[in-house]
């Protein structure tokens, strides 16, 4: 097996788990401002002491098995109250996994409050290679259509998909057909040679910055050498390569201080286009969510410009953007929220690190538009006023339309306004749509109204009036979502979970916010978790309370990670509870009190799903055992087991009238041997008397 591991990192492995991060001791602060970074790394160390002894000591919540390990990426998001918030990348015998990742989430106390992550379930996965690292950079090389300028590849576990499996992911980097830069991430299953994943770092988008008109940008030097380089910032810079496509460039430099003309006949305008994009990221970034730059430590952006086939390229870091319409035409085109969008594509990549495909590709794309669209209203420039329309400066399109609609999608004629099961499947620009279409109704509420002299006019899939909690206080709840809680597979129903816990942290879980945000996902067509905290009371004439989970785990008892967010398994809505399913010794259980009022008879009926590896058509290896415990006595009603497998959901009907007049509690034990995975999949529950 070979593997191209990173080196340097702390890694949490197994019981050494807290050993292995050591903390460094304090030195008295000269100054207030010491005191307060000073306390501010003994906290971090902290965080990162008890998130890894969480990790350690509750492996199953993180659906951890015995090869995996955890690396550290990035601090530590503290909160004022103490808590803390610590992400971690997984790898597998060593092997990074992609969609492996998690969040600790730890109370003030430093105990485990709960955890953010996408994969379901433990990893098994063969480490036996039958393709080779070369032959998988070939096939990588060939989905670039152009110049390829450097490969890079690395062994890895895709958990990306439905099923984990050990392959290589390459980047290739070089220059298409169309002469723009590529920074193609092709991921290649290690047994079959088929290709995965696909997709380009390099983010295209367009703007033409001139509109923003005069500006005031960040420079630095003395008459008669200034340079486009912003110490305030970072130091934001500007460099011209030339007509090239690679290397550094060279820093734009002015006798006088005054830069570019405002058209393409001084190449110095595409500096201050972009550098002046830069600094208002920057800012909005630093001012108004607390960010300090992309890696939030402090750095600046580099923007390297190039006229190459009229198309303006900026980079930060080693992490690329690019602007153009691939026309010819000499002209940059970069606006005020074109420039947000792309530099905030750095920020999700350092934060969640949206995969750029399926779901999770649309999100990262809203992400970047929403951000983009917060920037130019922060910006406040009165020739570029902010709206809720995507390089709408930019006439793209030759007919005055913008790129994209936030208040209505649906009007470029690709993207969808509502989210459904094929959203996934769509290019990541126009899986956006129900994203931005969320933000909008978060900021502005629905139906017909006009801002900044645009006039807007948003409906809702579920025909409900939504109104707007403010672009303030919608920014700020999907920035905590993005960078607390939502990781590298966050689909659309883990977007919602990760936004209402966000909107509870920042006002609360019964404030008009925390609703806001409930009532814009829903009016997406998002159903999930719900902000307050209150129980449920069942439904109609139903003695279940929260009967289909789509309250959490609100009203239940449960072991560990049973009642869970996954719309593609359940039988209706968001949320089920899935027990077992380990392909290891365990157990799993569920249960509720429930008050049967006294009648004539009772009636239990639930909808169950059983899938499992287990081949015999005679043994019950795995088993699922409804139960009713009445006093200290257990009951069992009904057992199913991996002779119950079906490819999809029947109704359960069982017969509880020995316990009308009676509280007892309803408990589903679910009990998997050591081998073969089983699941039983509960759903859509109903006690009903007559």
């Amino acid at each position: 097996m070979k593997s191209n591991r990173r080196a340097g990192a702390a890694v949490i492995a197994g019981a050494a788990t807290a050993a292995l991060l050591a903390t460094g001791l304090v030195t008295p602060a000269a100054n207030a401002a010491d005191a307060t970074k000073q306390s501010t790394t003994a906290r971090q160390q902290k965080a990162l002491q008890r998130a890894a002894s969480a990790i350690a000591t509750h492996r199953q919540v993180f659906r951890a098995g015995p090869k995996d390990d955890f690396v550290k990426r990035g601090q530590p998001v503290l909160d004022k109250d103490g808590s803390a918030h610590v992400r971690y990348d997984r790898t597998y015998q060593g092997l990074p996994v992609l969609g492996g990742d998690v969040v600790v989430h730890l109370k003030p106390g430093g105990s485990l409050e709960d955890s953010s992550l996408t994969l379901k379930r433990p990893l098994s996965v063969g480490t036996e290679a039958k393709v080779s690292q070369a032959e998988a950079e070939r096939i990588a090389k060939a989905k670039l259509d152009g110049d390829v300028q450097s490969v890079a590849s690395r062994e890895v576990v895709d958990a990306l998909g439905s099923t984990p499996r050990l392959a290589y992911e390459v980047t290739v980097s070089g220059v298409r057909a169309d002469q723009t830069p590529s920074e193609l991430h092709v991921v290649v299953d290690a047994v079959s040679g088929a290709v995965l994943q696909s997709a380009d770092e390099v983010k295209t988008g367009t703007g033409n910055s001139k509109y923003s008109g005069q500006v005031l940008i960040g420079t630095s030097g003395s008459a008669g050498s200034f340079q486009l380089s912003d110490p305030t910032r970072g130091n934001n810079n500007a460099t011209d390569l030339k007509g090239a496509t690679t290397g550094t460039g060279t820093l734009f430099t002015d006798a006088d201080d005054v830069w570019g003309n405002g058209a393409t006949t001084d190449r110095a305008t595409a500096g201050v286009d972009a550098h002046y994009g830069a600094q208002l990221t920057f800012d909005f970034y630093k001012n108004v969510l607390g960010r300090n730059g992309i890696f939030n430590n402090g750095t600046g952006v580099r923007s390297r410009v190039h006229y190459g086939n009229a198309y303006v390229n900026a980079f930060w870091d080693g992490t690329q953007m690019t602007y153009g319409d691939g026309s010819g035409n000499a002209k940059p085109l970069t606006s005020i929220d074109i420039a947000g969008h792309e530099m905030s594509h750095g920020v999700t990549e350092n934060t969640a690190n949206l995969t750029y495909s399926g779901e999770s590709g649309g999100l990262n794309e809203a992400t970047s538009d929403i951000f983009g669209t917060a920037v130019e209203f922060f910006a406040n420039n009165a020739n570029d006023v902010g709206d809720y329309l995507i390089g709408e400066k930019v006439d793209i399109n030759g007919n005055g339309t913008p790129l994209r609609y936030m208040d209505k999608p649906s009007r470029d004629g690709a993207s969808p306004d509502c989210w459904s099961s094929s959203v996934g499947g769509l290019d990541v620009h126009y899986s956006s749509g129900p994203a931005n279409h969320l933000f909008y109704l978060m900021s502005e509420g629905s139906g017909a109204k006009t801002i900044n002299g645009v006039a807007y006019n948003s409906p809702t899939c579920n025909g409900a009036t939504v109104t707007g909690i403010g672009r303030d206080a919608a920014s700020k709840i999907w920035y905590r979502a993005l960078s607390v809680y939502m990781t590298s597979s966050t689909n659309y129903a883990g977007a919602r979970t990760a936004a209402v816990n966000a909107a509870k942290d920042l006002y609360g879980a019964t404030s008009t916010q925390c609703a806001g945000v409930e009532s814009a996902f829903s009016a997406i067509a998002v159903s999930g978790t719900l902000c307050g905290t209150t129980t449920p009371p069942p439904t109609g004439t139903n003695k279940i309370a929260n009967p289909g989970f789509e309250s959490g785990a609100a009203s239940w008892t449960q072991s560990t990670g049973v009642i869970t967010n996954d719309a593609t398994k359940t039988h209706g809505g968001a949320w089920l509870a899935w027990l077992d399913g380990y392909g290891a010794a365990h157990t799993d259980t569920l249960s509720q009190s429930v008050a049967i009022p006294a009648a004539t008879s009772a009636t239990l009926t639930l909808w169950l799903k059983v899938t499992s590896s287990e081949t015999t058509t005679t043994s019950a290896f795995d088993t699922l055992k409804v139960q009713v415990v009445s006093g200290t006595t257990t009951t069992t009603v009904a057992t199913y087991s991996n002779l119950n497998k079906s490819a999809s959901y029947a109704q359960k009907t069982l017969n509880l009238s020995s316990f009308v007049g009676k509280t007892v509690t309803l408990k589903f034990l679910g009990v998997e041997d050591a081998s073969l995975a089983t699941s039983f999949f509960v759903d859509d529950l109903s006690l009903t008397t007559a």
